[in-house]
């Protein structure tokens, strides 16, 4: 964590009152996954395009999140079956600065992603009250049909270009964990590209592309059930898997 603390020492910082203007809660995300190898000649070359996020002088910050689904997983199902206009139900909790929210995600049959939420006095495990009238207004999903089903929690470092509405998550640290065990995805980092439009410009998909990094997109959240849920069909998901194996295990 030194280490990252001092590549991110060339950025400009932003705070999350700045950040207001670039909340794009409805957007088009495009995903990659790479080694944290990669890290530090990336993180120089993007210095000058972006500002990166910095609360109380910290500029990475730790995320718990908990997601929702039925007790058979239909919402991954939905997902791994290539449905469209499917939701995700999932509690946040920003951990520096102690901040939750009850969040719904959509993901329509245009491919964008809208987000509505709620902030709550702590970490939601049981959706009741604020956050079962959340998924009831916005969704036809039965709230009592969900339970926690598991935590995805990672180090993020969020990024706002200079130039463009866009915002850009860098994800490490990645683990899955339920009641019974837990993975750790050591080495891997996950970029996010959250933009108005795929028409946008975007200096990190140019870089992407500089270093030979394709763009690959899977949920963190189906990810973790693949991982801690073997028996699930996974079909849909195996190349994707395939090129995470290959990537992990290469020197």
């Amino acid at each position: 964590m030194n280490q990252l603390s001092t590549l991110l020492q060339d950025f400009e910082p932003i705070s999350l009152k700045e950040m207001d203007s670039v909340k794009l809660q409805d957007r088009i995300d495009t995903k990659f996954m790479f080694k944290d190898s990669v890290i530090p000649e990336l993180f120089r070359r993007m210095s000058e395009h972006y500002k990166v996020l910095e609360i109380e002088g910290q500029r990475y910050n730790h995320y718990e999140t908990l997601y929702f689904d039925t007790e058979k997983f239909n919402l991954y199902i939905r997902h791994h079956n290539g449905k469209a206009n499917r939701f995700k139900f999932r509690s946040r909790r920003y951990v520096e600065s102690n901040l939750n929210f009850f969040e719904v995600k959509f993901k329509n049959n245009k491919g964008r992603t809208i987000k509505d939420r709620i902030k709550r006095p702590e970490i939601v495990k049981l959706i009741a009250d604020k956050s079962k009238d959340l998924v009831k207004s916005i969704s036809n999903v039965d709230p009592a049909s969900l339970e926690a089903k598991l935590w995805v929690n990672y180090v993020r470092i969020t990024f706002v270009s200079k130039t463009s509405q866009e915002r850009l998550t860098v994800d490490t640290m990645l683990t899955f964990k339920n009641d019974i065990q837990e993975h750790v995805y050591s080495g891997l980092v996950i970029a996010e590209v959250k933009r108005a439009s795929a028409r946008d410009k975007s200096h990190f998909v140019e870089l992407m592309k500089s270093f030979g990094i394709a763009q690959k997109s899977i949920s963190k959240y189906c990810l973790g059930v693949i991982t801690l849920h073997p028996e699930l069909k996974k079909n849909i998901f195996k190349p994707t898997l395939l090129y995470l194996n290959k990537l992990l295990k290469a020197s």
